[in-house]
């Protein structure tokens, strides 16, 4: 099913993976296909390369790093995300596609995850918890207002899913709760799924654990103002 919108409108998303980054960032050494076989090491502020180890070892070394709780979360809740710019020195929360961690070689230290890699690419490791979900969707809807323009959202539809909700949060509609607590005027609907479709950076992908959020306004901020039904 599908639905076409036309006029004087702007639909705008906001994509909620749920995620937050633990460790440095790694460029892909050596890849094929979903495979992660290298990765070099890069520095914090220069961007240059260094120590080449296989992402096993690399795990390894940044579980060290990690508090107990951490840890514990590491080994049921661990994601790859893949930074979706190749030029943006200083990579931030919400710059990554989150992917699945399949699965890991002892044998030759590499790992699978749930999307094609290439070389040259950076990836970071992500930990998803009812925390990082609530602070990740907090920290997209403070950032809207200030880029969404002059015009109001008048319509917003929010597409979850069914990893989300009272199973993550032990609380019912947290999503749209928080949703509501920025939008106070603005009308939500939506369902749960199982796979969201979103755009991040300038690619649409589809995502699991995610909450996406299709919020309309007017495309002419004075018919806006001059209109407010």
């Amino acid at each position: 099913m599908g639905i076409a919108l036309s006029g004087n409108i702007v639909l705008e998303t906001i994509v909620a993976q749920g995620c937050r980054p633990i460790g440095q960032t790694y460029r892909v050494a050596e890849g094929e296909r979903n495979i992660l076989l290298k990765l070099e090491e890069q520095g914090e502020e220069t961007g240059s390369c260094g120590l080449v180890r296989t992402p096993l070892e690399v795990l390894q070394s940044m579980f060290q790093d990690l508090d107990e709780e951490e840890r514990m979360q590491a080994q049921r809740s661990l994601f790859v995300g893949i930074a979706q710019s190749a030029f943006k020195q200083q990579l931030e929360q919400g710059d990554f596609l989150i992917r699945t961690l399949i699965g890991v070689d002892p044998r030759t230290g590499a790992i699978a995850i749930g999307d094609r890699v290439r070389p040259g690419q950076r990836i970071q490791f992500h930990l998803r918890d009812a925390d990082a979900s609530a602070d990740d969707l907090d920290m997209l809807l403070q950032r809207y207002p200030h880029q969404a323009g002059l015009a109001s959202p008048v319509g917003a539809l929010m597409f979850a899913c069914i990893g989300r909700g009272e199973g993550l949060y032990r609380a019912p509609n947290f999503d749209s709760q928080l949703f509501s607590r920025y939008f106070a005027h603005v009308p939500l609907s939506g369902f749960f799924c199982n796979g969201e479709i979103g755009p991040v950076g300038n690619t649409t992908f589809l995502h699991g654990y995610t909450s996406v959020f299709g919020i309309c306004r007017s495309a002419d901020p004075v018919t806006q103002s001059n209109n407010p039904q």
